[in-house]
């Protein structure tokens, strides 16, 4: 797998879109100081993950985006592509297949970066996982950037060590090795989460085992409960039948009485219009009666009439014979007088 082409856009001082191609065996780029040649070896670095902004020689990973001159206006972007061959069996997956590759690294100010293979969105971890099984990387020795030759000599034995493993070709199965640490650890704390779930769980399940022997419990009194209701629904039923049959019973009894009231009711009725037939004459007859009871009515009002001027005249007889009386009781007291006065002369 090698190196083919590399495309920067916006990348330092590359703002206009810039092609380099890389022919087998040595290419080199020569040019004037500031003309950019260390910009081409640090886009390498950057687009194989590099994360450190120091080794750009900026200040922050945004400044790797142009950042304006006096005729130029500064980028919100960078983006450098490098295209790879011989790469079929070497990538992991799912690329071993392909035998072109093309790995991009995008960065926008203030939101970061994103990598893409082949057009395909992927992590900066596999981008690392890539160079790095081709024993090379953003970090590797092999990459010599300005001021690297002394910092080589004055290097720490674990620095050399890096170089030498960078040369050997297994700085990716450290890196892989790192990475199954990585999981071998996540994998020991999940096992350790594991057991603390286990025995939260027991602790569910004893409690789940109560509960079961609750439930248990419950189906038996509720078995005996829906048997007891199911005895008293039938006693409520057998009762309920024993009243209808009951009730049927007073019903006749009832239909029987009603059609005996009936038919005392028709004969009633016939004894009735025969009584009205009947009333008839007598109504005739009463109605003589009545006239002839006011015509005696009449005669009886005139009788008494009469008979009180009657009563009336009697008493002013009577009360004229007293009169009289007195009259002749006076009359025969001055007799006496006049004849005691008689006898007495």
């Amino acid at each position: 797998m090698h190196i083919t082409e590399l495309r920067l856009h916006g990348f330092k001082s590359f703002v206009d879109p810039a092609r380099a191609p890389i022919e087998r065996g040595l290419t080199g780029v020569v040019g004037p100081n500031g003309c950019g040649k260390s910009n081409l070896l640090e886009a390498v670095r950057w687009v194989m993950g590099a994360t450190s902004a120091k080794s750009m020689r900026a200040a922050d990973m945004d400044d790797v985006i142009f950042s304006g001159s006096a005729g130029r206006p500064s980028r919100e972007h960078a983006e450098v592509t490098l295209f790879l061959a011989d790469a079929a069996g070497r990538a992991p997956a799912p690329f071993n297949k392909e035998d072109l590759l093309e790995v991009t690294r995008r960065i926008r100010r203030g939101l970061g970066s994103t990598y893409r293979i082949n057009g395909k969105e992927v992590r900066a971890k596999d981008v690392q996982l890539l160079f790095a099984d081709a024993a090379t990387g953003a970090n590797s020795p092999a990459l010599v950037r300005q001021g690297q030759i002394s910092e080589l000599i004055a290097a720490k034995p674990q620095n050399r060590r890096r170089i030498l493993e960078d040369a050997a070709g297994i700085a990716g199965l450290h890196a892989r090795r790192h990475e199954a640490d990585l999981k071998l650890k996540a994998a020991e704390t999940n096992l350790t989460r594991l057991d603390e779930v286990l025995a939260e769980i027991e602790a569910q399940a004893a409690s789940l085992k109560k509960q079961a022997r609750q439930a248990e419990r419950y189906r038996g009194l509720a078995q005996t409960l829906r048997e007891t209701e199911a005895l008293l629904l039938h006693r409520r039923w057998t009762e309920a039948r024993e009243r209808q049959a009951e009730a049927q019973t007073a019903l006749r009894e009832a239909e029987r009485a009603t059609a005996q009231a009936a038919s005392e009711a028709s004969a009633a009725e016939r004894a009735a219009e025969e009584k009205r037939e009947a009333l008839a004459p007598l109504r005739e007859e009463e109605a003589i009666a009545a006239a002839v009871l006011r015509r005696l009515e009449g005669v009886r009002v005139g009788l008494e009439r009469d008979l009180a001027e009657a009563v009336g005249a009697i008493e002013r007889c009577d009360a004229e014979a007293r009169r009289a009386r007195d009259e002749a009781d006076r009359l025969n007291a001055l007799k006496q007088d006049a004849q005691t006065a008689l006898a007495q002369l």
